[in-house]
């Protein structure tokens, strides 16, 4: 296995009314994960609403969740901004408070050439000395990463991964395919219900949004995976599928991705886990009704009494 690999989830973070981080609610997430078996953290990335915290939160994000793992389990950072030079910076920061990776998409906002992109992966690698998977996620940054420049960037030593949230399975595969002798290099989906299928495929570890409600379940998948259960991992992949039903219910009146972590959120509050399902804002909050249809799902799927 390469160094980053198994379940990593995208670490969801609470906020207070006056949308400050919770900062107890968030050491009670990560302590969460941690307990749930988890392999590593992705700190700041859309799971986090990364876009919405200033610089100095950030870097308090990622010291925070360093100092709660204390070795337990790496921390990986999305250093996500619309610029290179941005990037750089709180990829700096980063380092300096201890991630052990990373996280870098394509630019996004500005108008860039797929060249110009790849140029960006590079820049940052020689800027920064630190670990970097690349996250390909087109619709954030609305530009996908290309699959020759993937393995470029990898031969070249430039990244030691792929998060690949693109939705693009048949691409991914090729990437698996196009790199299978390269087993240092980390390539995960960011996928939660098609893990099974991905795991099978030969990818190394999933980054699962869903997984900051059911760490457990996302390990039991992993470990079913390993050892060739794979009856056992569709199990639990079909249970973890009606789990993820959470992230339509806020839906027509929230957008998509405030409905996604908003009824992680959500669902996380009713398990105890934090305090408020406040999302940043503009994004709208689940409300009383669509959070009791999200605590049908949690005793449909054993997660509530």
């Amino acid at each position: 296995m390469p160094a980053f690999h198994g379940v990593i989830p995208p670490v969801v973070v609470p906020l207070t009314t006056d949308y400050q981080v919770d900062w107890p609610s968030y050491t009670k997430v990560l302590e969460h994960l941690l307990a749930g078996g988890v392999h590593g953290l992705f700190v700041l990335g859309s799971t986090s609403e990364v876009v919405f915290h200033d610089e100095a939160t950030r870097r308090q994000i990622v010291a925070h969740s360093v100092k709660v793992a204390n070795g337990r389990a790496p921390v990986l950072a999305g250093v996500i901004d619309p610029a290179t030079d941005r990037m750089i910076g709180h990829a700096k920061a980063a380092k300096a408070e201890g991630a052990a990776a990373i996280v870098v998409t394509a630019p996004f906002y500005t108008r860039t050439s797929a060249p110009e992109i790849e140029d960006h992966f590079r820049y940052v690698h020689d800027a920064v000395d630190i670990p970097m998977v690349a996250y390909d996620i087109p619709v954030c940054v609305h530009s996908k990463l290309d699959r020759a420049m993937i393995s470029r960037l990898a031969r070249d030593n430039v990244i030691v991964g792929l998060k690949d949230s693109s939705g693009d399975d048949g691409n991914f595969r090729y990437v698996l395919s196009d790199l299978a002798d390269r087993p240092d290099i980390s390539l995960m989906t960011g996928s939660e219900i098609v893990v099974d299928s991905v795991l099978a495929m030969g990818a190394h570890g999933v980054v699962p949004g869903l997984g900051n409600v059911d760490p457990a379940g996302y390990v039991r998948l992993w470990d079913a995976a390993q050892r060739g259960d794979w009856a056992a991992a569709r199990a639990e992949q079909q249970r973890l599928c009606r789990l993820f039903e959470i992230v339509w219910q806020g839906t027509p009146r929230t957008s998509a991705g405030a409905s996604g972590v908003g009824g992680f959120k959500t669902a996380m509050r009713r398990l105890g886990v934090i305090a408020t399902n406040i999302m940043a804002r503009p994004q709208r909050s689940l409300n009383d009704e669509e959070a009791a249809r999200i605590d049908v799902i949690l005793r449909a799927t054993g997660l509530l009494s």
